[in-house]
Formats: C-alpha cells, sequence, structure tokens
C-alpha cells in the first residue's frame, strides 16, 4: 500500500502534490531551521562581536522577509491544492481503452461488496478489473460511514449510508493492490481489507464469464445474510440476480445494518473484567 509506488493517472497525480507541497512548505522550515541556528551561534555568550541591542524593536527589512516568505508559500500552496483538486475531482470521468467499467461498491460490517451490473456478477473482499479502463464507481454504505481506499490508485472517498458517491479511477499495471476501508468502523474494522486484481483484457472478460456462472447468488435474501455482523477472511463470488440490488441498499428501500453491535466474545471479556474488579 505504497503511496509513492502508483499504479494508476490518479494516485500519480496525487503522489506529485504531496510532493509539491513539501517541498513549497519547506521554504520555510529550511530558511526558519538555519536562521534558529545563525542566531543562536551568532549571539553565543562568547561572541564579542555581536552587539547587544535591548531597545530594538523594529526593522522592516525583518518584517519583509518574515512576512513575504510565509505569503509566497501559503500562495503557491493554495494553488497548488486549488488546481489539483479541481483536475481530480473524483467524479470527474477518467481517459482510458476499452468499455468503462462500473462498479457498484457497498461497505458492510466488516466487508466490502463489489457490484459489476453490467456483467451481472458481484464479488466479497475482491475486486477485478480490466488494465487501461476507466473504473466507474458508485459507493454507498449498508451500515455506519467509512471510507473506501485503493492506496496505489487513488482517491480515498467516504461511503455513506443513503447517499452515493462517486469516484474514478484507472489501473496502469497488472498486479494485485491492496484496498481497505480508511475510517474506523467497530472491532473488524482491521480486516476490513480487499485485494484489487488489475489483470488483462481478455483475462477479465474469462474472469467474468466463469463468475457468472456461480452457483451462489446475490438477491435480496441473501444480501441480507451477507449484511449481518461478520469478518470474511475468504472472497466470494456471486452470480447476481437483482440488477437494481445497489438502488434498492442505497435508497434504503432495503433497511441498512443497525451497525457495529458489541460481539457475544467481547462482551464476555467485559464482563469479565467488571466481575474481577
Amino acid at each position: 500500500m505504497n503511496i509513492f509506488d502508483p499504479k494508476g493517472p490518479v494516485a500519480a497525480a496525487q503522489q506529485t502534490i504531496l510532493i509539491d507541497s513539501v517541498i513549497i512548505m519547506l521554504a520555510i522550515i529550511v530558511p526558519t531551521s538555519i536562521a534558529v541556528l545563525a542566531a543562536a551561534y551568532w549571539f553565543r555568550s562568547s561572541n564579542t562581536r555581536a552587539r547587544y541591542r535591548p531597545d530594538f524593536a523594529y526593522s522592516g527589512a525583518v518584517e519583509l522577509v518574515v512576512w513575504s516568505i510565509p505569503a509566497l508559500t501559503v500562495i503557491l500552496l493554495g494553488g497548488v491544492a486549488w488546481i489539483g483538486s479541481h483536475e481530480l475531482d473524483p467524479a470527474k470521468p477518467v481517459a482510458g481503452t476499452g468499455l468503462p467499467i462500473r462498479i457498484q461498491a457497498v461497505s458492510l460490517d466488516w466487508k466490502w461488496l463489489f457490484i459489476y451490473p453490467d456483467q451481472r456478477i458481484a464479488t466479497v473482499n475482491s475486486l477485478t478489473v480490466p488494465i487501461g479502463a476507466p473504473l466507474q464507481f458508485e459507493l454507498t454504505s449498508g451500515s455506519v460511514m467509512t471510507a473506501f481506499f485503493i492506496p496505489q490508485l487513488g482517491g480515498m472517498i467516504y461511503t455513506m449510508n443513503g447517499m452515493v458517491t462517486r469516484l474514478n479511477l484507472r489501473g496502469d499495471h497488472v498486479g494485485t493492490y491492496k484496498g481497505l476501508a480508511s475510517q474506523f468502523s467497530g472491532d473488524g474494522f482491521p480486516d476490513m481489507m480487499f485485494d484489487t486484481n488489475v489483470v488483462s483484457q481478455p483475462d477479465f472478460t474469462n474472469w467474468a464469464t466463469s463468475a457468472a456462472k456461480s452457483d451462489q447468488v446475490l438477491d435480496e435474501a441473501s444480501y441480507k445474510q451477507l449484511a449481518a455482523q461478520s469478518v470474511e477472511k475468504t472472497p466470494r463470488t456471486y452470480r447476481l440476480a437483482d440488477p437494481e440490488l445497489f438502488g434498492k441498499i442505497a435508497s434504503q428501500h432495503i433497511p441498512p445494518a443497525p451497525g457495529p453491535q458489541l460481539s457475544e466474545n467481547r462482551s464476555r471479556e467485559q464482563s469479565g473484567a467488571s466481575h474481577a474488579h
């Protein structure tokens, strides 16, 4: 999950903004650090050449330096952030090769559900996409708010109950990259991770065709079982029986889960601790 090893255009642009911002901020940090050390060295007690000026109150030259450098830094940093934020608008389409891939992501307790409405398939804790294709994400939450993040592809964005957020990405290198929930959402939060498999176009077609023949079917009934609080250690693949499922989740036609609950084991642990006291 190295953000300094981007595998897509969005992550690469975010890396550039991060590096540029650090360099711009060094325009204050480096001179200030040097000035502190230089002042301490020059005004040491053993330096007889240093003038003691207890009545010193104002210097136009000093004020010019003190205010101009930070002002220029803020202007540059603000410009980089402003331009970068608009260029990397999550809802802005990303160009690519081949047909765009629509992916509907649902955050649950504590797992990720990915629905491919055009391919009529769905997966849990595993995301497979073709290299170079524009990836059009629609994201919502079937429980509490959390955040979707694939560090090497870019674009951390929140998932919220009753709302749909949009994110556009692209993977430019074949490989497997970690994705995660980047906002705490209960006991199972550390395990709320998934693999993002960027594969060739033919491999994606073969994978989607095979997944569409899965014995496991995802519909409203099986979704309600899946939405129950649990940590899924093994990725699953479903044949999508209800293409309107994501809309029903986002519009709360299917009631949202109550959110993280105290697990039975944790409840026993706390009960034992209270008895011990």
